[in-house]
């Protein structure tokens, strides 16, 4: 905030105390003309009021409180613009990447300002740090048959992955279903794993000004008919012929890149799972407009411990039980 209301703050704050302070002196001392115990000389209902002081240990309690307003305000930010004297922060503000926040974590800790964060993310480091690094230190096959591997890797994928993939790991439209055997890059553990660790940027190019309306038509009837859909034969014939600018990615036969061991990510067009809806309007549009996915890297967010961990708990997703 600006200097002037900053001031405005500290004073309006400071003043309140000192009002707050002085009531409670001024009512330390006995103003009523009557002795204390003695009656004030009002009645109500039966209900004599006597001039009687505060309870001790309820006076004490006000300056208990009063003080402790004091050295909150002056330990603590939050009057004004002021920091407080012991450095306190509740997390790096202004983020805006992972990079601003380990150098903000990196130039806090050097400058000895408490950040209540940076110091919850080290305490769960040293106490959950070594449990993480047993779990890693074995291979996914095994961690898969360990329920306790398991429900960690739960949480992790909860907390991190179900945003997008959803709390039962089957997906939406735009979002893979981990829990079958359909995988853009892979299904081993060594692949998920590398998707994890590294991301994932697909993009599916916009077709719609090099096809043209019939084209797109035509395309979109081939495509559906890779995977046994009832189609107009005539456009699907003249799609087979311009598919070559597809087969790139998705291979000749539409299989995609896992069957032909290709980077790509694209999708297999022959068993009728689509990712962004295979109806004809989905796949017209996918055509038309292209599509792009992006998995984001955990690497440098979980650290390589807890991919591992999570790299075992989505396998297990889509594996016998």
């Amino acid at each position: 905030m600006t200097s002037f209301w900053s001031i405005w703050v500290i004073v309006l704050t400071l003043a309140c105390l000192a009002i707050i302070f002085g009531l409670l002196l001024w009512n330390l001392k006995n103003y009523a003309g009557v002795k204390e115990g003695e009656s004030c000389g009002h009645e109500f209902d039966g209900i004599e009021e006597l001039n009687n002081p505060l309870p001790k240990w309820w006076t004490y309690m006000f300056f208990a409180t009063f003080i402790w307003s004091v050295y909150y305000l002056a330990a603590y930010p939050g009057l004004g613009n002021w920091e407080g004297l012991g450095k306190w922060t509740s997390s790096n503000q202004g983020i805006t990447s992972l990079a601003e926040s380990k150098e903000a974590t990196e130039q806090a800790l050097a400058n000895g300002e408490n950040v209540q964060l940076d110091q919850e993310f080290i305490a769960a480091d040293e106490r959950f740090g070594p449990i993480f690094e047993s779990f890693a230190k074995q291979d996914i096959e095994t961690l898969v048959k360990d329920e306790k591997a398991l429900e960690i890797g739960q949480r992790l994928f909860s907390q991190n992955c179900a945003q997008c993939h959803g709390s039962d790991a089957r997906g939406g439209q735009g979002f893979p279903n981990l829990t079958d055997n359909d995988w853009l890059y892979g299904g081993s553990p060594d692949k998920i794993k590398e998707t994890l660790l590294y991301g994932r940027v697909a993009a599916m190019p916009p077709w719609g000004d090099a096809l043209g309306e019939q084209g797109i038509k035509e395309m979109t009837a081939h495509v559906l008919s890779l995977s046994g859909r009832t189609v107009n034969q005539k456009d699907a014939a003249a799609g087979a012929a311009k598919f070559a600018m597809c087969a790139a990615c998705h291979g000749a036969d539409g299989k995609g890149s896992v069957a032909h061991n290709l980077p790509f990510g694209a999708p297999n067009l022959t068993d009728n799972i689509w990712l962004y809806g295979g109806s004809k309007r989905a796949v017209e549009e996918t055509l038309i407009n292209g599509r792009a996915g992006v998995m984001p890297a955990w690497k440098d967010i979980l650290g390589e411990d807890k991919v591992h961990l999570l790299t075992a708990y989505v396998y297990s997703l889509s594996q016998d039980k």
